[in-house]
């Protein structure tokens, strides 16, 4: 109880309140409308002036109950209970409009708005104030039932405004923690989006400048092809590259783009190169696949791909098997490169990144040297990915 105290006192207050909003103009003229009605209606109004210029401060209270809660509520109520003190010691009974009652927006905007410990004094200045005139209003009937009366009252009519507030502010920063969250599983996938493409490509750009630079003196006409592989896996790049950052802007729509597949993982494997040669197969129920796993399968493959060209030394080939059932499909890479290779030993983005978006879709993902030679990964999604 005392941690949730101290927790509920060291609350800040809320940033960037809203000043003024036309709906506090409305309610303004819609409250002063009602004062004139009454003022020219009534005709048991008690001290006049003083009523009139007590319902004016109650007013400008409500106005500034946003960007001044405290101050708000501690000079209406002070004003409330100063004028009622006084008309029931003279006799004169309750002085004020039935405008005044707009006060009861105040409660809300202190519970809403305010720090923790401005809260805990309005709370008490709240209390203090309905309790001193039910008290003064007791005295002046002589019965002890109307200060019971007045205790109700003032829990009912003043404390559930203030309950509404607290309530409206948890509720709005549950919902700032939720885009937070949001906003923060977003720029985890555009991490493992930037360095899945470009990874895989600047990887292929790389092994076909070396293989380019190999050859240019004995095959000229191969180093020639390797420009142009060069250049459309650069154009390639930089293409997703702009797709991503169209998708970020505010202020104009993301370019559209089919999304990449399982279908593309054959097409992935010829733009990568041959050194080592990629053999692809494609079996079983491949159809009515989810979107995202899809795509989840298409950079699983990609990833693993780029990884074995990388990492695994003196491998002969690299072996790419997609297979399809019912209810799941299976990814399987495997190279047989040296056992000893330490590069893929290392827990990098990338092997965090595949086991992140597996994961998040409801499958697995293993990620490991072979019992004799070589590295694999196999990866197993749900075919409608992860269940709502």
């Amino acid at each position: 109880m005392r941690d949730t105290l101290r927790s509920l006192l060291a609350e800040p207050r809320v940033p960037n309140p809203p000043v003024r909003v036309w709906r506090d103009w409305a309610l303004l003229a819609v409250l002063v409308f009602a004062s004139g009605l009454e003022v020219l209606l009534r005709d048991d109004i008690v001290w006049l002036a003083v009523s009139i210029a007590l319902t004016a401060v109650l007013l400008l209270g409500v106005f500034w109950r946003r960007t001044y809660p405290l101050a708000a509520v501690a000079v209406a109520f002070g004003a409330m209970t100063a004028t009622n003190l006084a008309g029931v010691m003279t006799g004169a009974g309750d002085v004020g409009l039935y405008a005044g009652g707009s006060m009861l927006l105040l409660p809300y905007a202190l519970f809403r708005w305010a720090s923790g410990r401005d809260a805990a004094v309005g709370l008490a200045i709240i209390v203090v104030s309905a309790e001193v005139n039910g008290v003064a209003t007791a005295v002046a009937d002589s019965s002890s039932a109307v200060l019971f009366e007045a205790f109700i009252g003032s829990v009912l009519f003043l404390l559930l405004p203030a309950a509404i507030g607290a309530l409206v502010r948890y509720e709005s920063k549950v919902r700032a923690s939720e885009m937070e969250q949001v906003k923060l599983r977003e720029r985890e996938q555009l991490a493992r989006e930037l360095h899945d493409t470009v990874a895989h490509h600047v990887s292929a750009i790389v092994i076909q400048a070396q293989a380019g630079h190999t050859v240019a003196e004995s095959h000229p006409g191969a180093a020639a092809d390797a420009l142009v592989v060069i250049e459309e896996e650069a154009s390639r790049t930089l293409a997703e590259m702009r797709l991503m950052v169209s998708a970020l802007r505010d202020d104009q729509d993301a370019e559209l783009a089919p999304q990449r597949g399982v279908a593309d993982i054959e097409r992935l494997a010829r733009n990568t190169g041959n050194n080592p040669p990629i053999s692809v197969e494609l079996s079983g129920d491949l159809e009515d696949l989810g979107s995202s796993v899809d795509a989840a399968m298409y950079r699983l493959a990609q990833e693993s791909i780029t990884n074995a060209v990388r990492h695994a030394h003196n491998a002969t080939s690299i072996r790419v098997s997609v297979t399809g059932d019912d209810t799941n499909v299976r990814l399987s890479v495997r190279d047989d490169g040296d056992a000893n290779s330490t590069g893929r030993r290392l827990a990098g983005y990338g092997i965090v990144g595949m086991h992140e978006r597996a994961t998040l879709l409801g499958g697995t993902l293993e990620a490991g040297p072979d019992t004799d030679r070589g590295w694999s990964v196999n990866a197993v999604l749900p075919k409608a990915g992860m269940p709502a």
